[in-house]
């Protein structure tokens, strides 16, 4: 990692904010209340990977908002053989919204990291998330003091790995490629984004996956003390 380092950018989910956790806890609290016969569990382990495989689509430009936010539901249903109506999706994919950002828990360590990362260098995040849930997230979290600039898809338009967020992003921060790093936990759109835009990278991989080649990675944001 290059001593001049001055800014440093954060993907949000599965980054700093929790997102396995947090979408676990809105999705029980809906069907608790509204569809009782659904097992939380069983449902997340269809929804988990059919919503990754959507937000794929999503950031290449090959599925819309509204397509993703139905998609991944009615697939994720299909897939527990439970029988429902679109309008009840549509309700259910506006509830979740709704709720997901009143739930709040964020990595081990991040407010502590971050207290640390804030008194040596600028904080930036560039997350591809829809922008008035991510402000909520981020507000609800008490995170906003640590960050100088916050980078959505929505304002830069272009999602992450495209060239032109990060563009923004450091156009925004008044930040120069050469001493800047993002930090983030996906290998196409964090990692492989950043450095095909020419800024170094950092994986957070928590989950021990299979790390790209020749990156510097991390298991938990701690470890980010020991590097600057």
């Amino acid at each position: 990692m290059k001593a001049t380092i001055t800014d440093i950018f954060f993907d949000l989910d599965h980054t700093l904010w929790d997102f396995d956790t947090n979408s676990k806890l809105a999705f029980d609290r809906i069907f608790k209340k509204d569809y009782p016969l659904i097992v939380t569990s069983r449902f997340l382990e269809k929804y988990i990977p059919i919503n990754q495989a959507c937000w794929k689509l999503f950031q290449v430009d090959a599925i819309s908002h509204d397509e993703l936010r139905y998609n991944r539901l009615k697939q994720s249903f299909d897939a527990i053989d439970y029988l429902i109506p679109d309008h009840q999706i549509e309700q259910i994919a506006n509830d979740y919204i709704d709720c997901l950002p009143e739930f709040n828990h964020l990595f081990e360590d991040a407010v502590e990291t971050l207290s640390y990362l804030h008194s040596k260098y600028n904080l930036h995040i560039i997350t591809n998330g829809f922008a008035d849930v991510q402000t909520k997230k981020i507000t609800n979290s008490n995170l906003s003091p640590f960050f100088k600039t916050i980078t959505n898809s929505e304002m830069a338009g272009a999602k992450k790995p495209n060239p032109v967020i990060f563009e923004h992003a450091l156009n925004l921060a008044g930040a120069q490629k050469s001493t800047s790093v993002m930090i983030g936990d996906c290998p196409d759109a964090d990692i492989k984004g950043a450095i095909d835009f020419g800024i170094e990278a950092i994986y957070f991989n928590p989950n021990n996956a299979l790390t790209p080649e020749n990156t510097i990675q991390i298991t938990t944001l701690a470890q980010l003390k020991n590097i600057f």
